[in-house]
């Protein structure tokens, strides 16, 4: 099941995976997890038995676009759908707004990912919190 929330109804569940999966999995620094974003942003959680173990949000941007980001599934979740499960929520959301296109910044390993539901790969590959990261982009 996905739920769209505010942060404030979304803060606790979404920052405890958000630092399971990007700070301590993949080393990105605890000062850059949060941002001036999250409380502006639509936050998308994916529960199994009323446990939140994944989570991404969308941020509004000016001119009708959307970024979709911060998206996490915890380990022992991955590679059940859990992702693009959050991905078509944020999609549908993104739609129900007006936003006619959408943004992400992808870690290289995810690109593949995000291609399946359309996204396609733009610019160079840049270093983001320490991690190959390539901008990528989907018009709805």
């Amino acid at each position: 099941m996905i739920l769209i929330k505010s942060w404030v109804d979304a803060e606790q569940e979404a920052y405890s995976i958000r630092k399971r999966v990007f700070i301590e999995e993949q080393g990105v620094p605890e000062d850059m997890e949060l941002d001036e974003y999250d409380p502006l942003a639509q936050h998308a959680l994916a529960y199994v038995n009323s446990e939140c173990i994944g989570t991404a949000r969308l941020v509004t941007l000016p001119g009708s676009v959307g970024r979709i980001g911060r998206m996490a599934v915890l380990p022992m979740h991955r590679r059940r759908g859990i992702g693009g499960d959050l991905l078509r929520a944020l999609l549908e959301l993104s739609k129900s707004q007006g936003i006619t296109q959408l943004e992400l910044h992808a870690q290289l390993s995810a690109i593949p990912f995000y291609e399946q539901l359309g996204f396609i790969a733009q610019g160079d590959i840049y270093d983001e919190a320490g991690i190959a990261h390539r901008d990528m982009i989907l018009y709805i």
